[in-house]
């Protein structure tokens, strides 16, 4: 893991965007950015921060490691569903396949937990009783784990100010979003990863409690996951040994993904609208180290990158042997 003071030194070194003349057109959604060459997307996993569907700030080295965790998770899955990576050039770059992205997103949640719109808890602590179309029963308390996982639609929201929102998987069918052949086994197949992520997970000492899954077809028509998976963005780590402890207090449980920094700016009362606060410099080293933490737990390997020049640079570098 990099010392906390590596992490605040390079903070005005944290990747906001990365823009290269030669290969074309670049494009960007809340994290990547990305360019389409050769029926090929060179895939750039920036350290911009995103949350309440806005992005609001950089984590240093946070893309290197949401690109190598991605990495690690792609290949421990290609067993239950194909994927479109292809290989990682540098610690932020990953190349994939182009393929047909569909209109919608995945969650698959195995705890009702959340702040934010699209959150079971948030909706259920509103008094809604049917959420996603599905039917949940009264009584049950914030983080508590569901009696089996349920999947979650949203609407896919796309670049740097999208919005994702709930729909259910009648809206997805009637509105022919999805074919119904291919979120049938959408569905099958995202219970089986999120199967996989569990027991990994919990074998490095988290809980899985909910994660995301983004799916395309190739030009066969093949389902392919794409974007990312089981990353501290994408997903909500909670640590295992102090979970039952502290929710039986009604405390939060220890978590090491986004929701450290959603609920820093819950606290400071922005969940979205108007002008986002700006996080101090020990709260960004403390989210870069967790999303460290995890990626060496989860993988059981050490957490390197360059950090003696300028990451740009380095990726830059790595980006001129594929022009």
């Amino acid at each position: 893991m990099i010392d906390k003071k590596i992490i605040v030194k390079n903070i005005p070194n944290a990747i906001k965007a990365v823009p290269v003349r030669n290969l074309g057109k670049r494009q960007s959604g809340k994290v990547r950015d990305w360019y389409s060459r050769n029926n090929l997307r060179i895939l750039i996993a920036t350290d911009r921060i995103s949350a309440f569907d806005k992005v609001l700030g950089l984590i240093p080295f946070r893309g290197a490691v949401l690109n190598k965790l991605s990495e690690f998770w792609f290949n421990a899955t290609r067993d239950i569903v194909s994927n479109h990576m292809i290989g990682v050039v540098d610690p932020n770059v990953m190349l994939v396949s182009e393929v047909q992205a569909l209109p919608i997103e995945v969650v698959v949640r195995g705890y009702i937990t959340g702040v934010t719109n699209t959150s079971l808890w948030k909706q259920y602590n509103e008094g809604n009783r049917i959420i996603y179309g599905i039917k949940f029963p009264d009584g049950l308390k914030k983080n508590q784990k569901l009696k089996a996982p349920v999947i979650t639609p949203t609407t896919r929201g796309t670049g740097p100010g999208g919005h994702d929102e709930p729909i259910t998987k009648q809206e997805i069918i009637k509105k022919k979003l999805v074919p119904p052949a291919i979120y049938k086994q959408i569905e099958k197949v995202a219970i089986k990863l999120f199967e996989r992520g569990t027991t990994i997970a919990s074998k490095a000492g988290f809980i899985l409690a909910d994660t995301k899954y983004e799916f395309g077809v190739d030009k066969k028509g093949k389902l392919i996951l794409i974007d990312e998976i089981h990353t501290p963005d994408s997903s909500r780590y909670w640590l295992k040994k102090t979970y039952l402890q502290l929710v039986s207090k009604g405390q939060e449980p220890e978590n090491y993904d986004k929701e450290f920094m959603r609920l820093w700016f819950a606290k400071s009362g922005y969940t979205g609208k108007g002008k986002a606060p700006t996080m101090p410099d020990d709260l960004v080293a403390k989210i870069s180290q967790r999303y460290m933490e995890v990626y060496e737990k989860l993988t059981g390997e050490k957490f390197e990158v360059d950090t003696k020049r300028p990451q740009l640079e380095r990726i830059m570098e790595s980006l001129e042997k594929l022009i």
